[in-house]
C-alpha cells in the first residue's frame, strides 16, 4: 500500500504542472523578441554548479542535458524530482529603474532502471519564457497624446521520454531523448490615444508550436583509481523546421477588425555540447561545460537575420566535508559555479551578454538518500549598446530529488 500511493503522488505531480510551466517566469523586454529568454535546463546538483551537466554523472541526480547519464543510477533506485524557482529582476534604460518579482514551478521528471543495463527518464522542461509588459507616452504630430503599450506572455515547453544503455562495464553509455515541444506564445502592441479605451487599437502576434525534438548523448567513464574518475560527456540535439503557425489579429476597441495565419518558417538549431568532470568519490566534483548552438542559420517568419549563434561556458564544483560523519554539517554539500554566454537575439543590430556566478547546498534528509537542494544566483545581462536596457537577476531555486530503493525485494526466513 505504501508504494501504491507513491506512485499516485507522483502521477499527481507529473499531470499538474502542465497548467503552472504556462505561467510567466520572467519580466524582461528582451522577451519580445524571437522564442523570448532560454531557459537554463539543469537540475539541483548542476544549476548551483554554474549550469553544467554534459559532463556530469550521479547516481543521485537526474541529468536530462545528457540522457546518457541516466545508467548512473544502479539497478534498484528509483528518482523523482522537481524544481521551484523564484527571482529577483532589476532592469536599467539609463532613465527609469524598475524591480519585478517572479516565480514559478520550474520543472519535474523521473527515473527508474528497467535492466541491469538499461534505464529510462521521463519529465516536462522550459524551454523558453516570455512575459513582459512596458507602455511609454508619446505624442503626434498633430499634438494628440498617446500611450504606446507592448504585452508578452507565454513561452514553450517540452515533455520528454528518454532511455539510456550501459554499453561497456558502466564506462560508455549512450542515450537519447525524444520530447514533445509545445507551447504558445502571444505579443500585443497597443494605442490608447487620451487614456481613454474608446479610441484604442490593437494588434496581437500569436505563435503556436507542437511538435518532436531529439537529444542525443554519449558519456566516457575513465578510472584512475578506486576512488577517482574522469567522466567525458557529448551531446547534440539536431535543428529542424518547426510544426508551428502564427496568426495576426488586429482590433479597435473590442471588435475584431482584421485577422489573418501566415505558414512562415520558423527553426531551432544544431546544437552541440560537450563537457567534462573529475569525481572523487564522496568528496569532491570539479567539472566544466561548453554550449554551442547555430542560431544563425535558424529562420523566424522566414527570416535569417533575427539570431546569431551563441556559445555559453560554465564552470563549477562540489564538495563533502565528510559524508559518514554523524555531524549535518560535515555532510552537507556545498556547491559553486561561474557562466559566461553571448545571446542568441539580434536586438536593433546589437545584443547582450549573460555572466553570472552561483553558490547552492545540497542537505541530505532524514533517509540519507534523497536531498533538498538549494541554489542562489546572481546573473548580469550587458548590452552591447548603451540604447539597450542593463538587467540582473538574483535567482533562488529550491529542488527536491526523492531517491528510494523501490526495486529491492526483502527475504523472509
Amino acid at each position: 500500500m505504501l508504494k501504491i500511493n507513491k506512485i499516485v503522488a507522483v502521477s499527481l505531480f507529473v499531470i499538474v504542472p502542465l497548467t503552472i510551466l504556462a505561467q510567466n517566469n520572467t519580466n524582461s523586454p528582451y522577451t519580445r523578441f524571437g522564442y523570448g529568454e532560454l531557459a537554463d535546463r539543469s537540475f539541483g546538483t548542476g544549476r548551483a554548479m554554474g549550469g553544467i551537466g554534459y559532463g556530469l554523472r550521479s547516481n543521485k541526480q537526474i541529468n536530462p542535458m545528457n540522457p546518457a547519464s541516466y545508467t548512473s543510477t544502479d539497478s534498484l533506485t528509483f528518482l523523482f524530482d522537481f524544481g521551484l524557482a523564484g527571482q529577483l529582476s532589476w532592469f536599467d534604460d539609463g532613465v527609469n529603474k524598475e524591480k519585478h518579482t517572479n516565480g514559478n514551478l520550474e520543472y519535474i521528471a523521473l527515473q527508474f532502471p528497467v535492466h541491469r543495463r538499461i534505464a529510462v527518464s521521463a519529465g516536462i522542461l522550459p524551454y523558453s519564457y516570455v512575459g513582459y509588459n512596458f507602455a511609454s507616452l508619446k505624442t503626434s504630430e498633430q499634438g494628440i497624446s498617446y500611450s504606446e503599450r507592448f504585452v508578452g506572455s507565454g513561452g514553450l515547453n517540452e515533455i520528454y521520454a528518454g532511455v539510456s544503455i550501459d554499453i561497456w562495464k558502466k564506462r560508455l553509455s549512450l542515450g537519447a531523448n525524444v520530447g514533445y515541444m509545445f507551447g504558445k506564445i502571444a505579443h500585443t502592441q497597443a494605442l490608447q490615444i487620451d487614456g481613454t479605451g474608446a479610441n484604442s487599437s490593437s494588434r496581437t502576434q500569436n505563435l503556436k508550436v507542437n511538435d518532436l525534438k531529439l537529444d542525443l548523448g554519449l558519456q566516457y567513464t575513465h578510472p584512475v583509481s578506486a576512488k577517482e574518475s574522469y567522466t567525458f560527456g557529448l551531446v547534440f540535439s539536431p535543428g529542424k523546421k518547426l510544426n508551428s503557425f502564427s496568426t495576426n489579429t488586429a482590433m479597435s476597441g473590442s471588435a475584431i477588425t482584421g485577422q489573418d495565419t501566415t505558414n512562415q518558417a520558423f527553426d531551432i538549431p544544431n546544437s552541440f555540447g560537450a563537457g567534462i568532470s573529475y569525481v572523487k568519490q564522496n568528496k569532491l566534483t570539479l567539472a566544466a561545460d561548453i554550449l554551442y548552438e547555430n542560431w544563425a542559420n535558424a529562420r523566424f517568419f522566414d527570416k535569417k537575420d533575427d539570431f546569431k549563434n551563441r556559445i555559453r561556458v560554465a564552470a563549477g564544483g562540489e564538495y563533502i566535508p565528510n559524508y559518514q560523519n554523524r555531524f549535518f554539517f560535515s555532510r552537507i554539500r556545498y556547491r559553486a559555479g561561474v557562466h559566461y554566454s553571448n545571446s542568441y537575439l539580434n536586438v536593433n543590430e546589437s545584443s547582450y551578454n549573460e555572466m553570472g556566478a552561483s553558490i547552492g547546498l545540497g542537505l541530505p534528509l532524514i533517509d540519507q538518500r534523497s536531498y533538498l537542494n538549494l541554489s542562489f544566483e546572481y546573473v548580469k545581462i550587458k548590452p552591447e549598446s548603451r540604447m539597450l536596457i542593463d538587467e540582473q537577476y538574483l535567482r533562488f531555486t529550491v529542488n527536491y530529488t526523492f531517491n528510494e530503493r523501490w526495486f529491492f525485494k526483502f527475504k523472509v526466513n
